[in-house]
């Protein structure tokens, strides 16, 4: 069996480097169980990280020249990879190699006029004003919890490095990969050219699952489950949903946080895929059925 697994931004924290490493190596004791057998590939988020590597930048630029975003991604990849390589084959007792990937978007995505994606830590509304006026930021509230910065998140359209990732997977390694929803390029004269975007890592995560004719794809985030009526006194967990029920409810879901997730798991379904989305704490039981949210066709 073929399986990606989907690990959120959030999985590592924003802190120290010690810090992530610690909660880094929870979420490997988590996922072990999946991923000790099979062909498997592990991907990640990096809005906290992406957003903080910007600031150090934005705040160093007097002395040295700030990257552009895409370089960024490229960045907080090769960092996270590096984190996830030495813990989770700790973890499972497999070979785990990083690729670094490319993937494309189109050049006139309508996202690049309409930045949806957040990154960057959380803000209050006075903080988020300030930014506004003061960097040109756009800044949304983010499920209850602040406000952040959005950038545009254009939808993938193929992974570069497909054929290299399939190759790691042959060789019995666990393959991290799609990093932050993968490096955003462009083809322009026969060559890739990096854009400043985010791309979406549960989106990339469900092509590059498809592409591979995976059979799952586990979304791992910060609540065990989808929710109707999320964070409202009616608030009801749903375990099971098929592909036009979940479409119907996504005008329901917060753009920037679990619509694109069950966007990603509506695709998946549709090309003959099941999809889990839980946290890390609750995987043991959804993987057992007692909990997280399965989307299937």
């Amino acid at each position: 069996m073929t399986v990606v697994v989907a690990l959120g931004g959030n999985a590592l924290g924003s802190g120290t480097a010690a810090e992530q490493l610690v909660a880094l190596r929870d979420t490997c004791a988590a996922i072990a169980p999946l991923v000790r057998e099979g062909e498997v590939v592990v991907t990640h988020g990096n809005g906290p990280q992406v957003g903080n590597e910007l600031l150090r930048q934005e705040r160093a630029a007097d002395e040295v020249p700030p990257l552009p975003l895409f370089l960024a991604v490229a960045q907080t990849q090769a960092e996270i990879g590096a984190m996830i390589e030495t813990e989770l084959a700790g973890a499972v007792g497999r070979p785990v190699a990083c690729l670094l990937t490319h993937v494309h978007v189109a050049a006139d995505d309508e996202a690049f006029e309409r930045p949806t994606k957040p990154i960057g830590p959380f803000y209050s509304a006075e903080q988020a004003q300030t930014l506004e006026q003061e960097r040109g930021w756009r800044l949304v509230e983010d499920a209850g919890r602040g406000y952040r910065r959005v950038v545009p998140s254009p939808r993938p359209l193929e992974i570069v490095e497909l054929g290299s990732i399939r190759a790691l997977l042959g060789a019995g390694a666990i393959a991290v990969a799609c990093g932050g929803g993968g490096i955003p390029v462009v083809s322009r004269n026969g060559h890739l050219k990096g854009v400043d975007a985010v791309i979406d890592k549960d989106r990339a995560s469900a092509l590059l699952a498809e592409r591979l004719g995976a059979e799952r794809l586990v979304i791992l985030t910060e609540v065990a489950c989808v929710y109707r009526n999320y964070r409202k006194s009616n608030q009801q967990p749903i375990r099971e949903l098929a592909a036009e029920e979940a479409e119907a409810l996504l005008p329901e879901l917060p753009e920037g946080s679990m619509r694109p997730k069950l966007e990603a798991a509506v695709a998946f379904a549709r090309a003959g895929g099941e999809t889990l989305i839980t946290s890390s704490a609750a995987l043991a039981e959804a993987l057992r059925g007692e909990s997280g949210t399965t989307i299937r066709l």
